[in-house]
C-alpha cells in the first residue's frame, strides 16, 4: 500500500474517532431524558448512591451523617450510600460543575441554591422537586416512605423560598441559620454605654470609635493591650447585601439585574472606610476569625453566623486561641446592627439539598428517599444541637426533644452551651424578618462582587489611598471586570447574562476542548509514525 493511501485512510480513520471521543465527551452537554417518578420502588434491586457534604472540624457533625446513612440503610437494605465530606462548599461547586461534563455528578449534594443554579446549565442535570414533594406514595409523608417524616405542610415556609426559583424547586433546605453580633457586653460597659434593645449601626460605630482610644504608651484603654480591633465582619457579602435591604435599597432583581452600582452603596462604602482609617473597624479576610479577637478581649462587636456561636464567648467549646489568652466577659447576642429598628431585616441562609438526574430512575427515587430522610427529626435535632442551626421543619422545631433542649440553656459549656442556645432563639424569634436574595446563574458572583467591594475599600484605606468620589469610580468599574458585571441596563445596573438551557460551564468546555485538541495530537503523533514506517 502506498504511503498516499495510508495516509488518507488514516485520516478518515482520525476523524471518526475522534467525532467519536467528542461526541461522548459532549454527552453531558446534551443532558439527560426528564426524570418521571416511578410507580414502584424495585426493592428486589441494589442501589449505590454518593452524598457529597461539608464538614470542618466538628466530628459531631459527621458522626450524624454517618449515623444518619446507617440507619437508613437498616430501613432500605437494597441501598449503599457512600459519603464524602468537603472542607468548604466552594470544593463542592467546582467538583459539581466539572464532573457535569462527563454525567458524573454525585446522587445527593449539599449546597446552595446559588450554586444550584449554576448546576442547571447542564439540560436536566438537577431534579425538579416540585412532583416528589407531594407525590403520595413517595413524597414528603408518603404512603410508602419507611420512615417519620415531614409532610410538606410542615417545612418551614420562609427557608423553602430560597429553594425555589426559575419555575421550580430545585432543593430543600437542610438546616438554617442567620447572622447574629456576638458582643462583649463588659468591655461596652466599661466605656460607659448601656446596650439598647435593638442594635443599630450608629450605636455600634460610636462605641467602636470610643474603642479605639489609647493611653501614653500605645495600649488601648478600654483591655489595655497593644491590640483592639472593635467590630469585625466575617461576611462581607451579607454586610453589603443587609445594609442595603435594610435601607430599602436593590441589590439585584429576580431576573438577575444587578442593582449594587448605585449612591447608595458608594455612601455606605464611604461610612465604612471612615470607621477602618481610624482602626474600629476590619473584616474576617484582613484581620481573621471574630471569635479569636473576642474571645482574646481584642474585638467588641463580632458579626457572625449563628452556626458560628460556638466559637464565641469565654467558655467556647470551640474556641481556636490558647486558653491561657481567653479573657473573661460577659457575651451579649443580639441581632445585627440595623437602620431601621422597627422594621429589622436579617438574611436567612444555610445549606440545601439537591438531588442529580441520572439515567436510571430508580436510582433517582433511592436518591430521593435518601435525601427526604435528612429531613427527620432524629438528623434535623441531632445537627442544630452541634451549632447554632435551626432545624427546617416545625415537627422537629415543636418536638418534645427540641424544647427541652433549648430549655435547658447554660447547663454545661458543651450541649447546652448558653451563647449557642442563645444565637438559636435568636433566629427562632426573628424568622418573620428574614429575607433571601434572588437565586439565577451568576447570583454566586455577584454576592462575590458585594463583599469584594468592602474588602478593597478597607484594603486601600489601610494602603494610605484616598478613598472618596474618583475611587468608588473605579472601584465600581474593576469589581464589574473581575465578576464580569459588565453589562450596563438602561437604568445604569448591571445585567447578569445568564446561560443559555443546555450551555455548559465555562470550566467544563474548557476541559472538553483540552481533551479534544490532546486527542488531536496523539492521533496526528500516530499517523505520522504509521506513515514514516510505511515509507
Amino acid at each position: 500500500m502506498s504511503a498516499k493511501k495510508v495516509q488518507s485512510r488514516f485520516i478518515k480513520v482520525s476523524c471518526m474517532i475522534l467525532g467519536a471521543l467528542l461526541l461522548t465527551g459532549c454527552h453531558g452537554a446534551r443532558g439527560l431524558e426528564v426524570f418521571e417518578i416511578p410507580e414502584e420502588f424495585d426493592t428486589s434491586r441494589e442501589y449505590e448512591i454518593t452524598f457529597w457534604a461539608k464538614n470542618d472540624t466538628n466530628k459531631t457533625q459527621t458522626d450524624i451523617y454517618e449515623q444518619a446513612i446507617e440507619d437508613f440503610e437498616a430501613l432500605y437494605p437494597n441501598v449503599t450510600v457512600n459519603l464524602r465530606l468537603y472542607t468548604d462548599y466552594g470544593r463542592i461547586y467546582n467538583d459539581v460543575i466539572t464532573n457535569i461534563a462527563t454525567n458524573t455528578t454525585p446522587n445527593v449534594c449539599i449546597t446552595y441554591p446559588d450554586h444550584i443554579a449554576t448546576y442547571l446549565t447542564g439540560v436536566n442535570q438537577v431534579v425538579p422537586l416540585d412532583e416528589l414533594f407531594s407525590d403520595e406514595k413517595y413524597g414528603l409523608g408518603g404512603s410508602e416512605v419507611r420512615f417519620d417524616g415531614p409532610n410538606l405542610e410542615e417545612m418551614i415556609p420562609q427557608f423553602m423560598e430560597e429553594c425555589s426559583f426559575g419555575g421550580h424547586s430545585y432543593a430543600f433546605p437542610y438546616m438554617r441559620s442567620t447572622e447574629a453580633c456576638y458582643i462583649n457586653k463588659t468591655y461596652v460597659e466599661k466605656l460607659g454605654y448601656t446596650l439598647p434593645e435593638t442594635l443599630t449601626w450608629d450605636f455600634v460605630w460610636e462605641v467602636s470609635e470610643a474603642a479605639t482610644a489609647k493611653d501614653g504608651e500605645g495600649n488601648y484603654l478600654v483591655n489595655g493591650q497593644k491590640v483592639m480591633i472593635p467590630f469585625i465582619y466575617k461576611s462581607t457579602d451579607n454586610m453589603m447585601i443587609q445594609m442595603l435591604k435594610q435601607r430599602g435599597e436593590g441589590y439585584s432583581t429576580e431576573d438577575g439585574q444587578a442593582l449594587l452600582f448605585q449612591e447608595s452603596t458608594k455612601d455606605l462604602l464611604l461610612e465604612i472606610a471612615e470607621h477602618a482609617e481610624s482602626g474600629a473597624f476590619s473584616t474576617f479576610k484582613i484581620s481573621s476569625y471574630p471569635a479569636n479577637f473576642m474571645n482574646a478581649g481584642q474585638c467588641i462587636f463580632a458579626v457572625d453566623s449563628t452556626a458560628g456561636a460556638t466559637w464565641m464567648g469565654t467558655d467556647a467549646p470551640l474556641s481556636d486561641i490558647s486558653q491561657d489568652k481567653v479573657v473573661e466577659f460577659e457575651t451579649a447576642v443580639m441581632t445585627i446592627p440595623q437602620f431601621d429598628t422597627e422594621h429589622p431585616q436579617m438574611i436567612s441562609q444555610g445549606p440545601s439539598v439537591c438531588i442529580f438526574n441520572k439515567e436510571d430512575s430508580q436510582q433517582v427515587l433511592a436518591s430521593w428517599l435518601f435525601a427526604q430522610y435528612l429531613l427527620t427529626d432524629k438528623v434535623q435535632i441531632g445537627y442544630a444541637q452541634t451549632e447554632g442551626y435551626v432545624p427546617v421543619t416545625s415537627k422537629a422545631q415543636e418536638s418534645a426533644v427540641y424544647q427541652e433542649y433549648l430549655s435547658r440553656s447554660g447547663e454545661d459549656h458543651n450541649l447546652y452551651y448558653d451563647i449557642k442556645i442563645k444565637a438559636t432563639n435568636l433566629l427562632l424569634e426573628h424568622i418573620d424578618h428574614t429575607f433571601v436574595t434572588p437565586v439565577f446563574n451568576g447570583s454566586t458572583s455577584l454576592r462575590d462582587a458585594a463583599g469584594q467591594m468592602i474588602e478593597n475599600t478597607v484594603k486601600s484605606v489601610l494602603r494610605k489611598e484616598e478613598v472618596n468620589d474618583a475611587y468608588m469610580e473605579n472601584l465600581y468599574k474593576d469589581i464589574r471586570a473581575l465578576y464580569r458585571l459588565d453589562q450596563l441596563n438602561s437604568q445604569g445596573s448591571v445585567t447578569v447574562q445568564k446561560a443559555e438551557l443546555g450551555e455548559l460551564p465555562g470550566m467544563a468546555v474548557g476541559l472538553l476542548a483540552a481533551l479534544g485538541v490532546t486527542w488531536c495530537f496523539i492521533i496526528l503523533y500516530a499517523v505520522i509514525r504509521i506513515i514514516k514506517r510505511n515509507r
